[in-house]
């Protein structure tokens, strides 16, 4: 698979985990104000795990920077989901309700996102197929998790992006230590699918093994690609996955943080490292945990 080489990114890192979120939600709210003012929407797809914890105090960032996040207009998508109910622990649509979604209601002057315009899979499917703890999954699970995919792609995703000139304005994704972003996992061949928009994983790396998960050419067409991690355990990924950085002198500084230029090693050696907008920016949004090998480590 070709990546375009010499591949240039930002990369943000804050002092501190709990800085993280200054960071980020900057980079959420100018990719926001300039995708309504352009199209009158904003379309971003969402990972799980630990990042919606990110998101809590996005709705006061707003308020603070003084720009009206107008969510009525906001169309949020899931990057990846389990396939598990919406009220599983694994859901990653309960982790995105509970610690963002939610707290937009709690703000009385604020228009909610419509319902309409959350977009989870579809749940009603699993009643025929329900998710169970087992690591063997059979193929009636697997061509069910085929189908939810499927009508995540034609059902949500290519409906909404048509009011975004084809391509998601964001996506903000998590990465783990182990490389992968969105459910698409080192050395897999879902790194290969080039058709479809959303794909199905039925022998996920990691549990639970049966998901759903955006793909590489919906990455690459993104206009923002936003990628967020935090903690030491993420440190050799940076490490591998950056060939040079320069620092921004005076940028960062007044949030406590500092702010690269940074170039991507090639060949991409994780999937995070795939995720290269051929027409959009690439930032990644890290704190110093994860950073603390990158200068000695890398070419300045």
């Amino acid at each position: 698979m070709a990546m375009q080489s010499n591949f240039a990114a930002k990369l943000l890192v804050s002092s501190t985990k709990q800085d993280v979120p200054r960071f980020l939600h900057q980079e959420i709210i100018t990719a926001c104000a300039s995708s309504i003012a352009s199209h009158g929407c904003f379309t971003i797809a969402l990972s799980g795990g630990s990042l919606p914890n990110f998101l809590s105090s996005l709705p006061e960032s707003f308020r603070v920077s003084g720009v009206d996040p107008m969510f009525d207009k906001w169309h949020v998508f899931l990057a990846d989901e389990r396939v598990v109910p919406s009220t599983h622990d694994d859901s990653n649509l309960k982790a995105i309700r509970a610690s963002f979604l939610d707290k937009i209601r709690d703000q009385e002057d604020l228009e909610l996102i419509p319902e309409s315009q959350i977009y989870g899979i579809d749940y009603d499917k699993l009643a025929s197929c329900p998710a169970g703890n087992s690591e063997n999954v059979t193929k009636e699970e697997s061509s069910v998790d085929e189908e939810i995919a499927r009508l995540y792609q034609t059902q949500s995703v290519e409906p909404a992006l048509a009011k975004s000139n084809g391509r998601f304005d964001c996506l903000l994704l998590g990465f783990g230590p182990d490389g992968h972003t969105c459910s698409l996992f080192p050395n897999h061949p879902l790194l290969n699918e080039r058709t479809k928009l959303v794909a199905h994983i039925s022998d996920s790396p990691k549990l639970p093994p049966r998901r759903i998960t955006l793909t590489l050419p919906v990455l690459e067409n993104a206009l923002c690609v936003i990628l967020v991690g935090a903690g030491s355990s993420k440190s050799p990924i940076l490490k591998a996955c950056f060939e040079t950085l320069n620092e921004e002198v005076t940028a960062g500084k007044d949030m406590n943080g500092k702010s690269y230029d940074v170039i991507m090693k090639d060949p991409p050696p994780y999937p995070c490292a795939m995720a290269r907008p051929k027409e959009g920016k690439l930032i990644w949004v890290v704190d110093a945990d994860a950073a603390k090998d990158l200068e000695a480590a890398i070419t300045l």
